[in-house]
C-alpha cells in the first residue's frame, strides 16, 4: 500500500504501542495532521500551547508507562515546549517528540520561522535526529521510540523536515524492544552490605523505580532487617502511596531543613536516586546536602534495574518475606471554619478516593501534604520533577488521558498554573475527569521565601513583582472561559461540601482556594 512519509511514521508509532499524539501543528506539519486522520489507533488530543502539550505528554508517560508523541511546529513551537520537556527529561519520562522542519530545500532560504531546532532540542533529548528522506522517516519513527523507551526513559526529539512527510514513503518499520535495564555491580551490592553491617547510621536514599511500590517494600524489607532508614528524593516522577503501602517521606526542599534530615548519617545508599543537592546556591551554605564526612554511593544508578538489587541486597541482609506496615485510621476531616495549608492538607488526608492520581505542583502550599495523606486510600502521586513551573495542568489532562478510570486531583499554585491554564480548555473538550484546587493566595509566594534566603533586601517595586492582586485573577471565570465549571471557596466547610461533589460527578472541575 502506497503511503507517504508521515503515514508511514505514524503507523510505525503505533505499531510501536504509541497511541496518543499531543498536538499543537502549523503549516509544516499538515500532512502529518492529514496522516492521523488515515490512522487507526493514534488519539490525537490538540492542546492550544505547546508547553501544554509537552507537559500532558509528561503527565501520560508516567502513568502509562510508556511514551506518548507531541506534535510541535517549527524552532519556536519547540521552544515553548521546552520548560515542560525540561521536566519529562527530569523525571525521565519516555517522550517521542516529533518537531516540524522547513523542507529539506526550503531551509537555504532562511524564511522567518528557520531556527536551529536541533540545538534547541538537545539540552532537553536523550536523542535528537533529523529526517534526511522520506524513504528513511519510517526507521527514524522507530528508532525514536526504542530511544525514548531505552532504560531510564527520556525524550526522543525526531525533526520532520516537511518534504519527509509529503514525499513516498517506505511503509511500516518495525520498532525493536528497548535494551534491559544493566545489572547493579556486584561491588554495589557488597559496598551497601557493609554499610548495613556497620553499625553506623544508615539511609536508603529512592527515586525512580526504586520510590516506586515494589522498590519501597523491598527497600523496606531491608530497613526492618537492619535499621537503616528510607526517604524519598526532594521531587519524584511517582509515587503509588496511601493505605497498605510503605509510608515515605521526602528530603525537605529547603537547605537548612535538608541538611538537618541527613546530618545524622554516616552512610546514605542511593538506589534510583542522585546526589541530594540543594536546588539554588545560597550565601554561605553548601550545595552538597549529606555531611562531608559521609559516604554516598549508588546501589543502582536510574538507568540500572533497581529493582533487581534491591533484592539482592535483602536476600544477602536475611530480610523478612514481607515488611511491616503502620495500621492506623484513615484521616479525618477537621473542623471549624479555617482554611489554611493544614486544614486543606487534613481535608485531602481525608477525602482522596482509592485510585485516585494525585498531580502535584503545589510548590509552597503543599509542603507538609504528604504527612497528612500517608493512611488516605491508595492512590498516585506525582510531582513537579524538574522545577520549571507551569507543570501541573497539563501533566493532569495527561494523566487523566492515561488513565480514564481513575479521578484526577490537580492540586495547583494559582501563580505556576497561569503558565499553562490553557490546558483546562483540553480537559473539556476531551471531556477529562480532572478535579483541579487552585492555592489562591494571589502571590508567587515561593519567591518571597526565596528572597528571605537570598539575604535580599526587598523593597516596595521587588514586592510588587511577586504579588497578583492587582487586579486578582477570577479563576472561576478564567475556567468557565476554557468550558470548565468552577467555584470559589473561602471557608472550610465550603471546601469539604464544593469537593465532596467534585469528586463524585464526572469531567472537569475547578475549585479556587482562597488562602
Amino acid at each position: 500500500m502506497a503511503m507517504n512519509g508521515a503515514e508511514s511514521l505514524v503507523r510505525t508509532l503505533v505499531a510501536g504501542g504509541v497511541e496518543v499524539c499531543f498536538t499543537n501543528p502549523g503549516t509544516s506539519e499538515m500532512h502529518f495532521v492529514a496522516a492521523l486522520d488515515r490512522v487507526d489507533g493514534m488519539r490525537a488530543v490538540l492542546c492550544l500551547f505547546e508547553g501544554a502539550a509537552t507537559g500532558a505528554a509528561d503527565g501520560y508517560a508516567r502513568m502509562a508507562d510508556k511514551p506518548a508523541s507531541t506534535l510541535l511546529h517549527l524552532g519556536p513551537g519547540l521552544g515553548n515546549g521546552i520548560a515542560n520537556l525540561h521536566n519529562a527529561r527530569r523525571a525521565r519520562s519516555p517522550v517521542v517528540n516529533i518537531v516540524g522542519e522547513h523542507a529539506t530545500y526550503h531551509r537555504v532560504f532562511d524564511a522567518p520561522l528557520t531556527s536551529d531546532i536541533e540545538g534547541l532540542a538537545g539540552p532537553v533529548s536523550a536523542w535528537v535526529r533529523t529526517g534526511l528522506s522520506a524513504a528513511a522517516v519510517a526507521a527514524d519513527g522507530a528508532a525514536a521510540v526504542t530511544a525514548a523507551r531505552t532504560a531510564p526513559g527520556g525524550v526522543a526529539t525526531l525533526i520532520l523536515p516537511a518534504d519527509t512527510a509529503w514525499e513516498e514513503g517506505t511503509g511500516i518499520a518495525a520498532v525493536p524492544p528497548p535494551p534491559e535495564r544493566a545489572r547493579a555491580s556486584d561491588e554495589a551490592v557488597t559496598h551497601a552490605l557493609a554499610a548495613l553491617r556497620s553499625g553506623e547510621p544508615v539511609l536508603l536514599h529512592l527515586g525512580d523505580r526504586a520510590v516506586r511500590g515494589e522498590g519501597r517494600r523491598i527497600a523496606a524489607r531491608i530497613a526492618q532487617a537492619t535499621g537503616a532508614k528510607l526517604l524519598a528524593m526532594t521531587s519524584n516522577a511517582r509515587i503509588d502511596r496511601g493505605a497498605g503501602t510503605v509510608p515515605i517521606d521526602r528530603l525537605p526542599y529547603p537547605v537548612d531543613p535538608a541538611r538537618a534530615a541527613l546530618e545524622t548519617y554516616r552512610h546514605i545508599i542511593l538506589v534510583g536516586a542522585t546526589l541530594p543537592v540543594a536546588f539554588f546556591a545560597y550565601p554561605g551554605k553548601p550545595s552538597a546536602l549529606a555531611p562531608a564526612t559521609c559516604d554516598v554511593f549508588a546501589l543502582a544508578t536510574p538507568e540500572q534495574d533497581q529493582i533487581d538489587a534491591l533484592e539482592r541486597l535483602a536476600a544477602a541482609v536475611g530480610a523478612p518475606a514481607e515488611p511491616s506496615l503502620p495500621a492506623g485510621p484513615r484521616p479525618e476531616l477537621p473542623g471549624g471554619d479555617l482554611l489554611d495549608q493544614d486544614t486543606v492538607g487534613r481535608v485531602l488526608g481525608a477525602m482522596i478516593p482509592e485510585g485516585a492520581i494525585i498531580c502535584d505542583e503545589s510548590v509552597t502550599t503543599g509542603r507538609n501534604f504528604f504527612a497528612s495523606t500517608h493512611a488516605s486510600a491508595p492512590h498516585t502521586w506525582l510531582q513537579l520533577t524538574g522545577g520549571s513551573i507551569g507543570l501541573g495542568i497539563p501533566m493532569a489532562t495527561g494523566a487523566a488521558v492515561a488513565c480514564p478510570d481513575r479521578k484526577v486531583i490537580s492540586l495547583q499554585a494559582d501563580g505556576s498554573a497561569l503558565y499553562t491554564a490553557q490546558a483546562l480548555w483540553t480537559q473539556a473538550r476531551e471531556r477529562l475527569d480532572v478535579v483541579t484546587l487552585i492555592w489562591s493566595n494571589r502571590s508567587y509566594a515561593i519567591l518571597k521565601l526565596e528572597l528571605a534566603n537570598v539575604g535580599a533586601n526587598p523593597g516596595r517595586k521587588a514586592l510588587d513583582m511577586l504579588t497578583l492582586d492587582d487586579p486578582p485573577v477570577d479563576w472561576v471565570s478564567l475556567a468557565r472561559g476554557y468550558g470548565v465549571e468552577g467555584r470559589r471557596v473561602e471557608r472550610l466547610p465550603d471546601l469539604v461540601d464544593v469537593l465532596r461533589g467534585a469528586l463524585k460527578r464526572r469531567g472537569p472541575f475547578l475549585i479556587e482556594v482562597a488562602l
